[in-house]
């Protein structure tokens, strides 16, 4: 083979490589035995017809074509072995000619990244202050969800739940039509439209009333020049809650039971404090690396960063297929072009990149690593609320070597920012104490030498992600009842 650099620097190397007939010919044998199998030549069975009557029957080109498949990867990686290239992640290939073959490689080689003085970055978790009225509000919202709806003889009032039957029409067109759909008018509640919630203040059990609510801007019906909706609502059943005495005996029937309010009340408080603690620390951990990404210069090939591009696309199009879109429809409803949309990712894909990659320096210059005994141990701590019927399936899961390897990266992310959040708080010592959360096996950045992609879970999917997975130990202040959202709560 003949190889010459044509482009070389400190980010990428482009090499052309000519093969010569020596070098094309055991694929070349190769494409024949794979090729004898599936063609069918007169007076031959199967498998058994002669290279040169194959040659003659299919042609040369048919043979080099079918060799391209391995000839190209395989003679790449000799030459790359032979020069002592090591490529970051596969290069971008380029077939020149076929007689003989030649083609063109841009290896993408390992970035550079310098972190700068990120040992001098200094930083402390915000200030946790759980007060009187977190705890109440908590104390509140356990005070509600215990209530029962009991029926209520007198008009319809804010937080109530009525039934109720709702015919909507637009233009003479029926809008909406439920029959015993459950509501609880509340002033910020807008829907069905804006104002619904008003008309039903007030009204008593059995009674109609009829009004006409306008459409929000650009809501009408294509090709309607009605901008209203006419109602004719029926009051079906009033019900109210009424709330017992936050007393003693309340705080026995919560959960396992409490002896006392005050006891209630405190282990409110302890759960708030830990959960507040924890969102610190996330904080911390998130503005400790932006600080990083901030001192850190990172030059890598921009073949790279195209393909970040690229996984951030697939990434998009499988949420949108998961929506039962597809990209067509997304860019006319967003109002862009694709030219439009592509420019936008490159923000994107360059935070992402830098992300993984500073990440993955901060690791090898803090020498953090993660023993395959550690990801054994992760792997127990998954199984341990495993349903016995599903056990022997999850634990075949998580042992495929996508799942340890998402396991052992989330590890190693993990001891990352928890020693980046020492140092910035001035405990620069190699053994600063780890993150005691569980880490998630999702978490994507990954210490294979190339980015990853986002995972499937779309809000904060589109970059690597810098979080640890949250307390499982089924006690959690995410278990207290948020007073902004009960599950009894219907908007109809």
């Amino acid at each position: 083979m003949n190889v010459t650099r044509e482009a070389d620097n400190s980010t990428e190397v482009t090499l052309s490589i000519y093969m010569d007939s020596e070098d094309e010919e055991p694929f070349l044998n190769r494409s024949y035995r794979r090729l004898a199998g599936r063609v069918r030549i007169p007076g031959f069975r199967p498998g058994k017809a002669p290279r040169s009557v194959v040659e003659n029957h299919l042609g040369r080109a048919a043979l080099v074509q079918e060799a391209l498949e391995f000839m190209i990867p395989e003679s790449l990686d000799k030459v790359l072995r032979e020069h002592e290239i090591r490529a970051f992640m596969e290069p971008q290939l380029e077939v020149l000619d076929l007689e003989p073959v030649s083609f063109k490689a841009v290896v993408p080689l390992e970035p550079e990244v310098d972190l700068g003085e990120f040992r001098s970055i200094r930083l402390q978790p915000a200030e946790v202050e759980i007060g009187d009225a977190d705890v109440n509000q908590v104390l509140e919202t356990l005070q509600y969800e215990s209530a029962p709806w009991e029926p209520a003889e007198r008009p319809v009032a804010f937080g109530d739940l009525v039934t109720l039957n709702v015919h909507g029409t637009i233009d003479g067109q029926d809008a909406i039509n439920d029959e015993g759909v459950d509501y609880i008018p509340q002033m910020d509640n807008n829907l069905p439209l804006p104002g619904f919630s008003v008309y039903i203040e007030g009204m008593t059990e059995g009674q109609e009333k009829e009004f006409t609510l306008p459409l929000p801007e650009n809501s009408a019906p294509e090709g309607s020049p009605d901008k209203e909706c006419r109602f004719r609502v029926e009051v079906i059943s009033v019900k109210e809650k009424r709330l017992p005495e936050l007393d003693d005996e309340f705080a026995k029937g919560v959960r396992d039971g409490f002896e006392s309010l005050e006891a209630l009340s405190e282990h409110i408080r302890q759960r708030l404090t830990e959960d507040a603690e924890t969102t610190a620390l996330r904080e911390l951990e998130r503005n400790s690396l932006e600080e990083v990404k901030k001192l850190s210069t990172v030059q890598a090939s921009e073949l790279i960063y195209q393909r970040e591009m690229e996984s951030i696309r697939e990434d998009h199009e499988r949420t949108l297929r998961n929506q039962r879109l597809d990209m067509e429809t997304y860019l006319r409803l967003t109002g862009q072009t694709e030219q439009e949309w592509q420019t936008q990712l490159r923000p994107q894909a360059e935070d992402r990149l830098t992300t993984f990659l500073v990440i993955r320096k901060l690791a090898e210059q803090e020498g953090l690593e993660v023993e395959p005994a550690e990801v054994e141990a992760e792997i127990e701590r998954l199984m341990e609320n495993s349903a016995e019927e599903t056990a022997d399936g999850l634990r075949r899961m998580l042992n495929a070597e996508d799942s340890r390897d998402s396991i052992r990266s989330s590890l190693l992310n993990r001891k990352v920012l928890a020693r980046l959040v020492g140092i910035v708080q001035g405990d620069d010592t190699e053994d600063a104490p780890a993150d005691p959360e569980p880490a998630d096996p999702e978490v994507e950045i990954e210490d294979t030498g190339e980015p990853v992609s986002g995972s499937e879970e779309p809000e904060d999917a589109d970059e690597p992600t810098a979080e640890a997975a949250p307390d499982t130990d089924g006690e959690t202040a995410a278990e207290i009842p948020d007073a902004s959202t009960t599950g009894e709560q219907s908007n109809g």
